[in-house]
């Protein structure tokens, strides 16, 4: 219980945590137990705030961790300036945030000055985090923004409420302004449910009848085969909405050949190959037998594949996941949302349920954006494969979700009684520009694929030692693994940069691409040549050692 003079804040692992395991390991690793009461005293020494949130931030952070940050974690450095990636931190430090708030309903008067003062402290780590991590978007004055206006007044007409401003940003397209400054927890945007494009719309139609009998046919599906015709019609309520949209989407499933070709030797050109072929295989099992047999409601000028690949675009690219008030997930596209781009280090974090009180959505903000300031959400935790594939784009700056999964067998090997057994069944790598450790036995590399090697090569050797089959085993390991990524780079050749400009854009985001993947490899190639170095070093040193005698 707490006292008068002290009160404190439960930061728990909750059990139902996917990863609770590793977690707690990771926690315990750190001096942390999965759940944790840290005392906010109040004390004239230096400092004592400072150091009361670096351990709730050491904490929140580990609690926070996705499956990927996990598997890349880091758990024999210890510091309290532990980093995992933004979408970590911005999560950490909100869930601080609200455990004060709720922690503020309820305390005394005394008590409500030191979480007040806690709060504020978190409040401007987040702001300074925002600050030095922050991509500035460029506004292109001399594009006009007529038709998008006319969505946001629209909008307003229908209900939208909305702190921000349509833009055209340089290389971003269309983007969301902020009109005023904004703080945590602001609502940027407030949409109806009413003005949501949602599987409802599609039920008060003469298409729902005939698609409904279709086997296994998907509410997406059914909502890209309307929204295609929607698009064509005058009386749409949505008009408007899809008055603004591009004639073309620019993703990687619309890339020409010669893009793809540039792709060879990365596992994007597989990714996109797949998608195209399962989206003709899906048309093909649509059309034209729904043109043919209810021309009425299919007119084959509106059914064609390019029209279908242009809705399949809008799909992927705009559409978002809603959780409704009645607990049912419904794919959506939200007219005026859809103008706030992807950003690594996004100021709107949680959009995807709908508020029963207020039947609407609401972007609210998990750090602050200025006035004029590009707002930006996340789209998810996606790598560039992805984001190319079904957004176009590649993302500005460092992405932790940047992996190159390795083909190898991730099961458990036998291995000494008091040696540690990984519990991942699939492993990768990422740029080590990512690690803060580099020493011997780490070298930037992930703990659970160096683990994983390690018992595959000599399962009853404990590893981690400076004795000569230790480090024996080691060179081995690193010397295996940097063949594999050299011989990716040699897989994927050179890349001529000297003709970019000629490029069409398809051509640049696969150049752009593929310069990322051999960035990441040459990363991996050198960290364990790196290694090598080092554990030849040791080596000397030991083989000195027993002439030695």
């Amino acid at each position: 219980m707490d006292s008068d003079e002290e009160c404190s804040i439960v930061l728990e692992l909750s059990e139902r945590d996917p990863f609770f395991d590793n977690k707690k390991k990771l926690l315990q690793s750190k001096g942390f137990s999965p759940r944790e009461r840290i005392y906010l005293r109040s004390s004239s020494k230096p400092g004592w705030m400072n150091g009361t949130v670096e351990v709730l931030l050491q904490i929140a952070r580990i609690i926070q961790l996705n499956e990927l940050e996990l598997y890349f974690a880091e758990d024999d450095v210890c510091t309290s300036m532990e980093f995992y990636s933004p979408r970590n931190e911005l999560e950490a430090l909100n869930s601080i945030v609200l455990l004060t708030d709720i922690s503020l309903s309820s305390c005394t008067h005394l008590h409500s000055n030191i979480l007040q003062g806690l709060r504020q402290t978190i409040l401007d780590l987040i702001s300074d985090f925002g600050d030095k991590n922050s991509v500035k978007g460029v506004v292109e004055k001399d594009h006009s923004c007529d038709q998008e206006e006319h969505l946001v007044e629209w909008g307003e007409s229908n209900g939208v409420m909305t702190q921000l401003k349509i833009a055209y940003i340089e290389g971003a397209g269309r983007g969301a302004m902020a009109r005023k400054d904004l703080k945590v927890g602001d609502i940027a945007v407030e949409i109806p449910v009413s003005i949501i494009i949602s599987e409802e719309l599609v039920h008060e139609t003469d298409m729902y009848g005939v698609l409904k009998e279709i086997d296994g046919i998907s509410s997406e599906t059914i909502l890209l085969l309307w929204s295609m015709k929607e698009k064509y019609n005058c009386d749409s309520k949505f008009k408007i909405y899809f008055d603004t949209l591009p004639e073309k989407f620019n993703t990687g499933l619309s890339f020409s050949i010669e893009a793809i070709t540039m792709l060879d030797g990365t596992l994007l050109l597989e990714e996109i190959m797949q998608a195209r072929q399962h989206l003709h295989a899906q048309y093909d099992e649509l059309f034209p037998a729904l043109c043919n047999n209810f021309p009425d409601i299919f007119p084959p000028e509106l059914y064609t594949w390019e029209k279908f690949l242009w809705a399949c675009e809008l799909w992927y690219s705009n559409s978002m996941k809603i959780m409704y008030s009645d607990g049912k997930l419904r794919t959506c596209l939200i007219p005026i949302a859809g103008f706030l781009n992807h950003s690594l280090c996004p100021h709107v974090m949680h959009y995807g349920k709908v508020d029963p009180a207020t039947n609407s959505l609401k972007f609210c903000l998990s750090r602050p954006c200025r006035s004029g300031e590009e707002c930006c959400l996340s789209y998810g935790n996606f790598s560039s494969s992805h984001l190319i594939t079904f957004y176009g784009f590649l993302p500005q700056g460092d992405n932790p979700y940047d992996v190159i999964p390795l083909d190898i067998d991730g099961s458990d090997v036998d291995s000494i009684e008091d040696m540690p057994v990984s519990n991942w069944t699939t492993h990768m790598v990422r740029g080590t520009w990512f690690s803060k450790d580099h020493r011997i036995f780490y070298y930037g590399l992930p703990s659970p694929l160096l683990d994983h090697l390690r018992r595959s090569r000599s399962p009853m050797l404990r590893t981690k030692t400076f004795l000569q089959g230790s480090l024996e085993n080691e060179l081995e390991v690193l010397e295996n693994l940097k063949d594999i990524f050299d011989d990716m780079m040699d897989c994927m050749g050179e890349i001529d940069l000297d003709n970019r400009e000629n490029c069409s854009w398809d051509e640049k985001l696969a150049m752009d691409f593929k310069n990322l993947q051999r960035r990441i490899a040459y990363s991996v190639s050198t960290s364990c040549h790196t290694g090598m170095d080092m554990l030849k070093n040791e080596l000397c040193k030991c083989m000195a050692e027993d002439i030695l005698g």
